[in-house]
């Protein structure tokens, strides 16, 4: 990865959490910055840090519409006539069980999560094939084990993993590269933002596994691994861990994932 003023960076999700945290550390590499988030409000207050930094675009889009999708890879195209780096990095999660909850809240998971991305990938590949730029994608530890109270997140994270992992190999011969990325909880919006069972913000308190990772650490270690052309990050390795057990011992982890996440069943 060559700091470029030219090289154009887009980032979903990109006003908050680890979105933000990856905005400024790509912009303070060089990169010209292309910020999307459905928070209009929050993006135009960060936009206002660049201080009207012609390297900087902001486009507030709902990455669920596909309109919405074709409009923002069009704004890239027509301002700075090419893409390096798409980073799919905007989620959202819930908090809930599988009985009790809304359809509708699955829907909005698995749009958000895993179609999202998908569709903005394929609107992008094109500007992504011409660059042989690169694709980041924000997954998680929960696409990798189960987590109890997060069946809708887990599919679509799981879903998120097995799509581009198959595109991996379909891409490479274009010399576009796929960095995936695993993180376990983080403490940005996305949990304090979480659904409930009925599609409103969730009331009760998070179950966690292992520490408690930062926007601003995770950053940093994707950022390394794009410059190291690394193809997967798990970042937290004591969830990595879970995840091998699980896979190794799936009546073991199962238990102790049950007992350690018991409070989800009286929530």
């Amino acid at each position: 990865m060559t700091p470029k003023d030219k090289n154009v960076v887009l980032i979903t999700g990109a006003a908050s959490g680890l979105g933000w945290a990856l905005s400024q550390r790509y912009y303070a590499k060089g990169y010209t910055l292309v910020m999307v988030d459905i928070q209009a409000q929050l993006l135009a207050e960060r936009a206002a840090s660049f201080a009207g930094d012609q390297r900087v675009l902001c486009i507030t889009a709902d990455i669920t519409n596909p309109a919405a999708i074709t409009g923002t890879v069009q704004a890239v195209e027509k301002r700075f006539a090419r893409l390096d780096v798409l980073i799919n990095n905007a989620g959202i999660t819930h908090r809930s069980l599988v009985e009790k909850t809304d359809p509708d809240v699955f829907r909005k998971v698995m749009a958000v999560d895993y179609q999202g991305p998908v569709e903005l990938t394929l609107a992008s590949l094109p500007l992504l094939k011409a660059s042989q730029g690169q694709i980041i994608n924000v997954s998680s530890m929960a696409g990798w084990m189960p987590v109890l109270g997060r069946a809708g997140y887990c599919a679509a994270k799981s879903a998120l993993h097995q799509f581009f992992e198959v595109m991996r190999c379909e891409v490479r011969q274009y010399g576009v590269k796929i960095l995936m990325v695993y993180p376990s909880f983080l403490d940005t919006p996305i949990e304090s933002n979480a659904l409930g069972h009925d599609g409103q913000k969730a009331t009760h308190a998070r179950s966690t596994i292992g520490g408690m990772g930062s926007a601003d650490d995770v950053a940093d270690a994707i950022v390394t691994a794009h410059i190291k052309n690394k193809a997967r990050l798990f970042p937290d390795k004591f969830t990595w861990f879970a995840s091998v057990l699980y896979k190794l011992m799936p009546s073991v982890f199962l238990r102790a994932m049950s007992k350690k996440f018991a409070s989800e069943l009286n929530a």
